[in-house]
């Protein structure tokens, strides 16, 4: 009989992992398809930005049902219905001739496609660990971040090569492939974390929890902007595409560092305490992106934004676990990342519109370091919230 701390729970976070990586992955390689689509489809950078702005809207949001679901039918179930998520999603989006199909393709597709393998992993995970539960969760969401690393140059690549069409046909059938295999190999946890025995109304009405989920929705507004927009701005100060792609394939690497290493940081300092310093990181990061900054300065501020966003995913959940109990955890999860869905949603069309033809940049930029920074300030009232 398997049981929590095993080698077969190492092997169900290998899955989740895998998962993560394509997934994530594809999502976050859009800025490499930004230029190219807005410029085939004739819309302009904040209507386009908007496709991605749907797509974590979707993966965040729809967390709050994915999340039970994976209790419910199980997560060989729920990886599934990813898989035929994103290939029709991406099968939709590669054909698409006017914006709106590409809105519901990779909108709704690929974000259902993070929905299915994000939260609800991150839950059979939680459940498969009692002792090494952060160093678990930790490693399983550093496939975000080695996602991100990969995907994002070898997107600008493939459209260099095929054309940004093609580019995600490729995507689309080697996503989907990966995904079933996913499915054949993830096992439920033998720890039901998402069986909710607590009342769960009464966590999410607790101050601690509106303080979570308002410094999240605050920090996302911001985050999400140098995902879109940044390979964009290096290109304009002249980055070659490739480069400029892979300068969200650097924020995916640091956050690799930003899960592993400041997971062990939190065992010494405490999850508290190390959560709320990857906000201050975070929003001290943008400073380097202020004015006419280098190709090496972005390359600084993108490892500082990927450490501190790295240890601001991977310490999430076992905050939510420490502070309101593990009973239930899909559920809490997927409810505070609608303040993800929302941010993300809001920040990264908002800033394609101020940024316009390419001469408001540094407004943009600013607005993202005072958001990122009211966020810092916030979450630092979670101890304060919590007693």
């Amino acid at each position: 009989m398997s049981s929590v701390d095993s080698p077969q729970a190492w092997r169900v976070v290998a899955v989740a992992f895998t998962a993560m990586f394509t997934t994530f992955g594809i999502a976050y390689s859009f800025g490499a398809f930004l230029l190219p689509v807005s410029a085939d489809l004739g819309s302009g950078r904040g209507a386009t930005a908007a496709v991605f702005s749907l797509t974590t809207l979707a993966f965040f949001g729809l967390g709050a049902l994915s999340g039970p679901a994976v209790d419910r039918f199980g997560p060989r179930r729920v990886v599934l219905v990813g898989a035929v998520a994103l290939g029709l999603g991406l099968l939709l989006t590669s054909n698409a001739t006017s914006l709106w199909q590409a809105y519901l393709g990779h909108g709704l597709g690929v974000g259902l496609a993070v929905a299915c393998c994000y939260v609800p992993l991150v839950a059979v995970v939680g459940g498969w660990f009692e002792r090494r539960r952060t160093v678990a969760v930790g490693v399983a969401v550093s496939g975000i971040g080695l996602g991100t690393l990969v995907g994002a140059p070898a997107a600008a690549a493939l459209v260099d090569a095929l054309g940004w069409r093609q580019a995600y046909g490729v995507l689309g059938t080697g996503g989907v492939l990966v995904l079933l295999v996913c499915a054949v190999l993830v096992r439920p946890a033998p720890l039901n974390v998402d069986a909710v025995h607590v009342p769960l109304l009464p966590r999410l009405r607790t101050r601690a929890y509106a303080v979570l989920y308002a410094s999240g929705l605050l920090l996302s507004v911001a985050l999400f902007v140098p995902f879109v927009h940044l390979p964009a701005f290096a290109e304009s100060r002249g980055a070659g595409a490739v480069a400029a792609a892979a300068l969200v394939g650097i924020i995916g690497a640091a956050s690799v560092v930003g899960r592993l290493a400041l997971g062990a940081v939190a065992g010494r300092l405490g999850v508290l305490r190390t959560y709320q310093g990857c906000f201050v990181l975070m929003a001290s990061s943008f400073l380097l992106w202020t004015g006419d900054p280098s190709y090496s300065r972005l390359v600084a501020f993108a490892l500082l934004l990927g450490v501190g966003y790295g240890g601001f995913v991977a310490l999430g959940p076992p905050l939510v676990a420490e502070v309101f109990g593990v009973q239930g955890l899909g559920a809490l999860l997927g409810v505070l990342y609608t303040s993800a869905a929302i941010g993300s949603a809001v920040g990264p069309p908002l800033a394609g519109g101020v940024i316009g033809d390419g001469s408001g940049y540094g407004r943009a930029v600013a607005a993202s370091l005072v958001v990122a920074s009211l966020a810092a300030l916030l979450v630092q009232r979670v101890r304060a919230a919590a007693q």
